[in-house]
């Protein structure tokens, strides 16, 4: 079997697909790197893109026939807020999407997959803080029920048919290179650009909302870590819990106004708030950082710091 590693990424348009896509391309070669989603993607690109849904198994299989592929990562889901208003919907791409992708590895047409979980396979019964790898799950949107869901089917496949898939339960994630997807945490993406244009931001959650967050950066690293890491290193086949920060509204904005003195935030709860009020406040990930040597590069003030500097340069 050859050597050459060909990646394909589905959901490339999104908020990790856009920053994954390149950082592969970077580290492994463009030409390696297949990006697939519903349209072409708005900028240039230098991988190569196929217009596909992943709920369309005969053109999946085609593409992956064609470019040789031997890992996927499959990124496209409705996330929570989205999914709430779209149930039938959201269960149906974040499953058998799934299922697709978890059968071409049964059927040996791929090596390799990573599929994402979320914090959201959490709910109102976890502890709140420094929830374990083994807390209860009980999620309370159909978002965290798929997710959970699915973590299931990466194990049931890992034990029953040796599919090598790898998950890591992301945080809410915050990023400059890519615009968020409908999750209950994009506030923290849409206030960096609020603060930049109008020095003002209207936020639907409550100011002392504290969330498990994470730095795209740091997302990409794990998300490339993991996958990277010796089949024996992964020891958890549902999904490992991951962690980087955790803070609320009221500690980011104090944050920004390190850089932005007048920068003013109103806080209107809507039912985002809610959803989020049934999540962990912090998370454990010693599961991660032992087996595979998960570790973060950005505190609160560095990754405010890098968004500013590189969003301003972007809006000049």
């Amino acid at each position: 079997m050859s050597s050459q590693k060909n990646f394909l990424v589905i959901g490339s348009n999104g908020q990790i697909g856009t920053v994954l896509t390149n950082r592969l391309g970077e580290k492994y070669g463009f030409e390696n790197v297949v990006g697939s989603d519903l349209r072409p993607p708005e900028n240039q690109t230098k991988f190569i893109f196929e217009e596909c849904s992943v709920l369309d198994k005969d053109r999946l299989e085609k593409i992956i026939s064609k470019h040789n592929i031997t890992d996927v990562y499959l990124l496209a889901a409705y996330l929570s807020a989205k999914g709430e208003q779209n149930i039938e919907k959201a269960w149906d791409l974040n499953i058998n999407g799934l299922l697709h992708i978890l059968n071409f590895a049964k059927d040996k047409k791929i090596q390799k997959i990573f599929w994402p979980s979320s914090i959201a396979v959490f709910g109102p019964t976890t502890p709140k803080n420094n929830v374990e790898q083994n807390a209860i799950t009980e999620p309370a949107t159909i978002y965290g029920v798929s997710k959970l869901a699915g973590e299931s089917l990466c194990n049931y496949y890992h034990n029953k048919f040796g599919i090598d898939v790898r998950s890591i339960r992301y945080p809410g994630l915050i990023g400059w290179e890519s615009m968020p997807g409908g999750g209950t945490t994009d506030y923290a993406v849409d206030i960096f650009h609020e603060a930049i244009k109008n020095g003002e931001y209207t936020c639907f959650l409550s100011e002392d909302r504290t969330l498990p967050m994470m730095y795209m950066n740091d997302a990409i690293k794990a998300t490339i870590g993991i996958m990277g890491a010796p089949f024996e290193k992964i020891k958890i086949r549902t999904s490992y819990n991951l962690s980087s920060l955790h803070f609320n509204p009221k500690q980011l904005e104090k944050e920004i106004k390190k850089h932005f003195e007048h920068f003013k935030i109103i806080y209107k709860p809507d039912e985002r708030d809610q959803l989020a009020k049934g999540w962990p406040e912090s998370i454990n990930d010693d599961c991660a950082r032992k087996d595979w040597g998960w570790e973060p590069n950005f505190n609160l003030s560095q990754m405010v710091s890098d968004i500013i500097l590189n969003l301003t340069n972007r809006y000049k």
